[in-house]
């Protein structure tokens, strides 16, 4: 089946939006995605409200965009967590790690 991800542009952060199983066969690409946004020295949202399945090689994704926005002073954060992935990122304790928004407006108010 695969994933597809989509990069858009909104209330001034790269989003990258995971669809479907991120799995070992594709969370490279997604790992790609997610720190070439952040090489280019974008503020991050990553978009998780399609993924059906994420395993331990996604969630390694995500952390190692966590660290590398927190090494370079970007802003980093999950939004529109779905059910399956919360769950993951729970049973690892990265619920309270990762900064997660309902949304991108939701995080945008945040800035106020």
């Amino acid at each position: 089946m695969g994933t597809k991800y989509n990069t858009r542009e909104e209330q001034g952060f790269a989003i990258v939006e995971l669809d479907g199983e991120v799995d070992l066969s594709c969370s490279p690409d997604a790992r790609k995605q997610i720190l070439e946004c952040l090489s280019a020295g974008k503020d991050l949202l990553v978009d998780l409200s399609k993924v059906s399945y994420i395993d331990s090689s996604g969630v390694a994704s995500l952390v190692e965009g966590f660290q590398t926005a927190k090494k370079k002073s970007l802003k980093f954060g999950l939004v529109g967590v779905s059910p399956a992935a919360m769950s993951v990122l729970q049973l690892a304790r990265l619920d309270k790690v990762f900064p997660i928004h309902d949304s991108v407006d939701a995080r945008a108010q945040e800035d106020g």
